[in-house]
Order: C-alpha cells, then sequence, then structure tokens
C-alpha cells in the first residue's frame, strides 16, 4: 500500500496491541480492505464475499487468512471461523454496512453486532477517507497513484449493554450503539482529516 499510495495513518495506537479486537470499517471503495490490511498495526482477518475467491486470488486470499462468506444465506462455516480468530485472540475485519456504498456507516447489518456481543471483543472503529474520491487515470478502478488516503482509527468500546444477553432485541440495541459510534468516529475522523 505504501508503494502505491501515501497512506497517511492516524491513531493506530488506540488498536489494542494484544487481544481480540473487532475493526468496523467503512466501505466506499474496493480498496478500502487492502488498505486496512497493509496498514492496520497487526494482522487483520476480514469476511470476504465468496465471489472474490476465484483463480489466483482464491489461495492468495486463503493464505493471508481471509474468510470466505457466502452473504445470500446465514454462513455458519463463516461465523465458526470469525468467532475462531476472536477466540485465539486476533483482529477480525467487517465491513458493518455489509458491501461497498456510500461508506457512512448508515445501514447497519446486525452481524458486527452479533460477533461484538458473543465474543465480548471491543469495536474499533476505521474510517478509510480519500479512496472515492477520484479515480485513477492508469487503472480507473482503483484511486490515482501516489495519492494520499487517511486510515483513522478510533477508541476501542465495548458494544453489549454489559448483561451478557444474546437476545435479539440486545443485538438491536448493540446495532444501535454501534451505528452511534461509527458515525461519530466517521464525523471526528473527516473533520480531523479535513475529508
Amino acid at each position: 500500500m505504501y508503494g502505491l499510495w501515501k497512506p497517511r495513518v492516524l491513531g493506530a495506537w488506540r488498536v489494542p496491541v494484544s487481544g481480540p479486537v473487532i475493526l468496523a470499517v467503512n466501505h466506499s471503495h474496493n480498496i478500502d480492505g487492502p488498505m486496512l490490511m497493509g496498514t492496520a498495526p497487526r494482522p487483520v482477518h476480514f469476511l470476504v464475499k465468496k465471489e472474490a475467491f476465484v483463480g489466483p486470488l482464491d489461495p492468495f486470499l486463503r493464505g493471508i487468512g481471509q474468510l470466505k462468506v457466502d452473504r445470500s444465506t446465514v454462513d455458519r462455516t463463516a461465523i465458526t471461523d470469525a468467532l475462531g480468530v476472536l477466540e485465539r485472540g486476533g483482529v477480525l475485519g467487517i465491513f458493518p454496512e455489509g458491501t461497498r456504498g456510500e461508506g457512512d456507516f448508515a445501514s447497519l447489518r446486525a452481524g458486527l453486532a452479533y460477533f461484538a456481543v458473543r465474543s465480548g471483543a471491543p469495536v474499533v472503529p476505521v474510517a478509510v477517507l480519500g479512496s472515492a474520491d477520484r479515480q485513477g487515470r492508469v487503472i480507473r478502478a482503483l484511486p490515482p497513484l501516489r495519492s494520499r488516503i487517511d486510515v483513522v482509527f478510533g477508541d476501542p468500546f465495548e458494544a453489549g449493554d454489559g448483561t451478557g444477553r444474546r437476545t435479539r432485541k440486545a443485538l438491536d440495541e448493540a446495532t444501535v450503539r454501534i451505528q452511534e459510534r461509527l458515525t461519530g468516529h466517521l464525523a471526528d475522523a473527516r473533520r480531523l482529516t479535513g475529508r
């Protein structure tokens, strides 16, 4: 990432140095996941749509620890794999909106709340800014080479309410809390970076 673009990483010290953690990342461009993997202070295991695991990308993604998920159904294998990452004290990366969009955390799926409440792992909000500002001249699907992309890490927080409840209502309430924290972090990151 540092060879192709100019990432500016802010607040990486907020990521706990050990133990399970979930990085909740906004998603406005296809480079956001790789950018975070290349700049995060710890190795990140993302839930990646199964459609990306084709050809030579399949062994590469598996080799760097990424997790295949079938988004068309409740993928029990992907859920088990993701919880396994957290049980082993690893870092799970999630795009809480489920797919690429505006990157504004406006519509969250319940997956992030489920993993956070079930594992008890803290959630660290991450804003990747500048990746979707302009198209590159050489490769139109990527940001311009050597352009600045900001990766801003926020303060970790607990998504659960402290009761340990895992009911549908508890997950819905956790999703609301998470969305408030993520949108607040995104606003702070935009002010901090001027984007």
